[in-house]
């Protein structure tokens, strides 16, 4: 990423912040992210190299123009492919921004979005709607006529091309709004991994004040490049035949006379679906939209909120950056500015009957499943740094599933809840049926762990709360792992690409970790004598893994497996909820040994393969006590993720010595590089305190 040369104020402001140097390169840039079917990007460097794209890689094409004394140019989208781009003079991404930069013509000219992704702020995080905005100011002291354009197509509401749309035009107060929308209407019709939305509608809404024209016709990019118009009258036959150019939603923004003082236009892009999950067999409506809130009013809404809305994400990501790297280096702040928006917009968070937030993840190109513990589990950092109360939303559907009557009938915890959007019962492996394919041990090693970190860090003792109303469930939970964790049977862990392992030295970590963190609550529910026992025998569960697994200067992958090794990432809950089961030491060893094992993209897994995953490295180096040791493991990973081939939303799974992806990509579990912020505990409880 380079800055932008010009004296523009508004890119001087973010000249600190925002990652000037030249190797700092996004492996794919958010654009709009809110939530797995509202999510586009840019998989390319510049902007006008390609179609904007869904996460997926599927095209949701947003093509941008920009006329300057009657000659256009492209600055968003490679159509059309006639219209020459103007030249892409730099570009920033921070937590809540993206920006590029363009030159030509005598003008500079900024796109932005912003999207007010605040963790800390459920009713704005859950507003479907990013703020698109063009400034142009003048560079040769001259006055030009500039106008910009943006159109979209029915790709943007759709799961698969030739789906038939209806268009439509509204007015409210003071906006004017196209919208798009399949004509069936079929809502929570489908589940799965590699799905657009077909319900609901994608809307452009302009200001009144902007004097824009709009249009719904066909080729309207054409049109404005040729002579800055567009169709004086909308398509309105119905359904276009194959012959006849797709209808667009397009919109011609007019700046007039601009010198060398910065015009700022701006639309918002919003995507609403009505029902967004069905949950138990209940369809569940967005959390913007708990109390029937009208798309007018909810657009007319962040209408009135930009300008303070947007001085205010400036104001969280220059703090943001600051604040991550003073507490770990600016690689570390550049990792966690990458996979801010994106762990984000890979949950959708909706309302239950009774009020209650609930946030679901989704599985993005793994299997599609929603609800997965072994998902929220790595994602949880990013929550409890930020607000515990949304990590209680994603814990709670699994508890009250457990919970049911002749549902979930197992003694460990479930894996997940369905494939998104269809929350209605356990998917993966054996499902509801058998034990086949299941994760005893590090679901429910999972489950308590996160239960007592809430019970910890969540404001109002709701998380202990929480553990006082599943008890019976987590009770079990414990007692299965009791039985079985110390020397796991051949299971699957989170890890299942993988494969089943027996006797999992890091699995068998997590089910102490587990152990501890019950008695922790059992002390905090007055359960005196269970809080005596677990602690205990946690303790001595941990003297013997020391014993099993030891291997001269590092510890083994499995207990019965000579000759190998493994990321321990799961010690890290040891060190950040204080359980004091390991001495220092075994961190001290595994990380000397680790450093021995480095590639140049990072830290594998364990000794079987060259592939690794991007947030149990952040885990395993967070149980460095040293600034030094913490970056020998962290400075690869920012090396990866600005040099990596594989130009996608960040994967998390992928070769520390090609770089290449060797699965996933926009996944939530990114989240889990906040765990170094984690550990910052007057940093992470600064921001919990700003919670709304």
């Amino acid at each position: 990423m380079r800055l932008l040369k010009c004296a523009l104020p508004f890119a001087l402001l973010f000249s600190s912040l925002a990652y000037g140097q030249a190797d700092r390169r996004p492996p794919a840039t958010p654009l709009i992210a809110h939530d797995p079917y509202f999510s586009v990007w840019s998989f390319a460097d510049t902007l006008t190299a390609e179609p904007t794209k869904h996460w997926t890689g599927h095209p949701q094409p947003l093509d941008s123009l920009v006329r300057v004394d009657g000659k256009s140019f492209r600055i968003m989208g490679n159509n059309p492919r006639d219209v020459p781009a103007m030249e892409q003079t730099g570009s920033e991404l921070t937590p809540t921004h993206t920006r590029y930069h363009f030159a030509g013509g005598g003008v500079a000219v900024d796109l932005t979005f912003f999207t007010p992704a605040f963790l800390n702020d459920l009713d704005l995080l859950s507003r479907p709607v990013t703020y698109l905005t063009w400034t142009a100011h003048s560079t040769d002291g001259q006055p030009h006529q500039v106008s910009a354009f943006l159109n979209a197509n029915d790709e943007m509401a759709t799961s698969f091309s030739g789906q038939p749309v209806t268009y439509s035009r509204q007015q409210t107060g003071n906006l004017t709004v196209l919208s798009v929308g399949t004509q069936s209407q079929n809502v929570l019709n489908r589940s799965g991994d590699d799905l657009k939305i077909d319900w609901g509608y994608f809307h452009i809404a302009v200001p009144n004040a902007a004097v824009a024209k709009t249009a719904l016709s066909g080729r309207t990019a054409q049109a404005f490049a040729k002579d800055g118009m567009l169709a004086p009258a909308d398509d309105i036959d119905g359904p276009a035949p194959n012959t006849k150019a797709r209808t667009e939603m397009a919109v011609s923004v007019p700046f007039g006379s601009v010198g060398t003082q910065p015009v700022s236009k701006f639309v918002l892009i919003s995507y609403t679906d009505t029902f967004s999950m069905e949950v138990l067999n209940r369809r569940l409506r967005p959390w913007w939209q708990r109390d029937g809130k009208p798309v007018s009013e909810m657009l007319e809404e962040a209408l009135r909120d930009y300008e303070k809305l947007d001085a205010r994400g400036d104001s969280f990501d220059k703090q943001l950056i600051a604040d991550m790297t003073k507490t770990a280096g600016e690689h570390y702040a550049w990792l966690c500015t990458l996979a801010y928006r994106q762990s984000i917009a890979a949950h959708k968070l909706i309302a239950d009957t009774d009020g209650q937030p609930l946030l679901f993840s989704k599985e993005n190109f793994s299997n599609g499943d929603t609800a997965t513990v072994d998902v929220f589990y790595p994602s949880a950092p990013i929550f409890l740094f930020f607000n515990p109360r949304l990590l209680h939303a994603q814990v709670l559907p699994i508890l009250e599933y457990a919970a049911l009557p002749n549902r979930w009938r197992f003694p460990f915890a479930p894996h997940d809840l369905g494939r998104y959007p269809l929350a209605n019962g356990q998917d993966y492996g054996g499902g509801e049926k058998t034990e086949d394919d299941q994760m005893p041990v590090e679901e429910s090693g999972n489950m308590i762990l996160l239960v007592d970190a809430l019970a910890r860090l969540e404001p109002n003792g709701d998380g202990v709360k929480l553990a006082e109303k599943y008890w019976p469930q987590l009770t079990q939970w414990a007692q299965y792992l009791h039985a079985h964790g110390l020397d796991p049977e051949k299971q699957l862990t989170t890890d299942d690409f993988a494969g089943h392992v027996t006797h999992n030295a890091n699995l068998s970590l997590k089910a102490i970790d587990a152990l501890a963190a019950y008695a922790d609550l059992s002390r905090l529910l007055h359960h005196d004598a269970d809080a005596k026992k677990y602690n205990a025998d946690a303790h001595e569960y941990a003297k013997k893994w020391m014993e099993m697994d030891r291997e001269g200067d590092h510890y083994k992958l499995a207990f019965d497996s000579p000759n190998t090794w493994s990321q321990k990432y799961n010690l890290v809950w040891d060190k950040l909820l204080g359980y004091d089961l390991f001495p220092k030491s075994v961190r001290e060893s595994e990380l000397a040994f680790y450093k021995t094992k480095l590639n140049v993209y990072g830290l594998p897994l364990d000794s079987r393969k060259d592939y690794t995953k991007l947030d149990w490295e952040l885990w395993t180096a967070t149980l460095a006590d040293d600034p030094a040791t913490f970056n020998a493991l962290v400075d690869p990973l920012y090396k990866w993720a600005n040099e990596t081939t594989s130009r996608v939303p960040m994967t998390d799974w992928y070769d520390t010595k090609t770089g290449k992806q060797s699965g996933f990509q926009a996944r939530s579990v990114v989240g889990g590089l906040f765990i170094k912020a984690l550990a910052d505990k007057p940093l992470a409880e600064k921001y919990r305190s700003a919670v709304k």
